[in-house]
């Protein structure tokens, strides 16, 4: 019996239609008979099913079809199996990256003596890996997807390049900060979006791919902006050096990101094979990022107190509200004007961290980003949260990207 159950699930789907197999093997046919029959919309038979089931049973083997003298490795199923519960738990574990933030946020102001290990160079390449990481998921294919939607991916640019700088100015000025905390607050508001954003705008119903595109602009422009802004914001405030600033955003941004999209594009097997692993490197490198930042800067932390906290917490609440309504106003979806508040809002605030620590000579500069790696996570999430719960209309729910963006024009661009 078993060797022949076997070879019932070796046989291909044609041993159990006989009148197809007698058509196959028949060299000859009248011209009546060669003729494709119509798509029947009656249901399968039970034999039909039962060998539309074993064509699929054979697909999912490694080799396709066994003898009658081989046995079935167990190791597909288990593997199946193994995939599955590990796929599940990383979506967990990602899921709560918010409060995995926090947490070790929390540990790294209790002893921040367990992150002294976490020197500049080991977080210089844990930025690298989060680049690469992103890099590896993107195509050529996707800027010119850019192309077709410029409104919605220029909307977010401005937000994130002349709107948030703006608003951390205005904030570290209306608290009377000190120049090098104001100093600390403009580089925050100049840096790109956060990768956390695009998790973000899942949870809240937004629009992911949309979300990714922002993110990736945003990255390639802070190569020229971050710097550009901190000269001309700050340049009469403490000293800049914008060359080394523009030196460090490419070699921590644009050569991570071009490494992975040479390899997703030459080396696109071995990219599939590593895609899984991914979210686990991405979550557990951003909290290593946030409690290394946090630890180095946390008697200052401690000692500023409600007065850095509060602006801090402002500078991703507002501009995350002023992200949603500006695009609401210009009458984009509600669900691409979800997607560009929580890609203004969030922010890469370690790379912000990093900056500080390499090009600025006072200490105090680094500690905004270091309160912002905090507020920024818990800011993105909440907003996340929250829209999660608010319907958005069926009509305008969509997760992809078209081809087309639909039907919005500036009030300056002609019909």
């Amino acid at each position: 019996m078993k060797v022949l159950a076997l070879a019932l699930l070796a046989a291909p789907a044609a041993a159990f239609n006989p009148a197809a197999a007698r058509l196959a093997a028949t060299p000859r046919m009248p011209a009546a008979l060669s003729k494709a029959a119509p798509p029947r919309s009656a249901p399968l038979s039970k034999a039909e099913a039962f060998a539309s089931a074993v064509t699929k049973l054979q697909m999912a083997t490694a080799d396709g079809a066994m003898t009658a003298g081989e046995t079935a490795a167990p190791a597909k199923p288990e593997k199946g199996k193994f995939m599955k519960a590990y796929l599940a738990t990383t979506t967990w574990l990602t899921n709560l990256f918010p409060l995995w933030t926090v947490i070790f946020a929390a540990w790294a102001l209790k002893a921040p003596e367990a992150f002294a290990w976490f020197t500049t160079d080991y977080f210089t390449g844990g930025l690298g890996i989060l680049m690469l990481s992103m890099g590896i998921t993107l195509s050529p294919d996707q800027f010119v997807r850019i192309l077709a939607r410029p409104n919605a991916v220029l909307v977010g640019f401005a937000g994130c390049y002349l709107m948030m700088p703006m608003l951390a100015f205005a904030l570290g000025k209306a608290f009377a900060l000190s120049p090098e905390l104001v100093a600390g607050m403009v580089l925050v508001g100049s840096i790109n979006g956060g990768q956390a954003s695009n998790l973000c705008t899942y949870i809240a119903n937004g629009n992911v791919a949309l979300s990714v595109l922002m993110t990736t602009v945003t990255t390639f422009g802070a190569i020229v902006f971050t710097p550009l802004l901190c000269k001309v914001l700050l340049g009469a405030v403490v000293p800049v050096n914008a060359v080394g600033i523009a030196v460090s955003t490419i070699q921590v941004v644009l050569a991570p990101i071009f490494l992975g999209m040479t390899l997703n594009k030459f080396f696109p097997k071995a990219v599939k094979s590593v895609l899984p692993l991914t979210p686990v490197i991405g979550t557990f490198s951003t909290c290593l990022l946030v409690a290394a930042s946090v630890a180095q800067c946390a008697p200052d932390i401690m000692n500023a107190g409600l007065k850095l906290q509060f602006p801090v917490l402002l500078l991703h609440l507002v501009g995350g509200l002023i992200g949603y309504s500006l695009p609401r106003k210009l009458g984009f979806s509600e669900t691409s004007s979800r997607t560009m508040a929580i890609e203004t809002a969030m922010k890469s605030s370690a790379f912000g961290f990093l900056l500080a620590k390499l090009h600025f000579v006072d200490f105090a500069v680094r500690v905004p980003s270091a309160v912002s790696v905090v507020w920024m996570a818990i800011t993105g999430s909440a907003l996340a949260v929250f829209w999660r719960y608010m319907p958005v209309p069926r009509a305008t729910f969509d997760r992809k990207l078209p081809e087309k963006y639909p039907s919005f024009k500036f009030p300056w661009q002609k019909s």
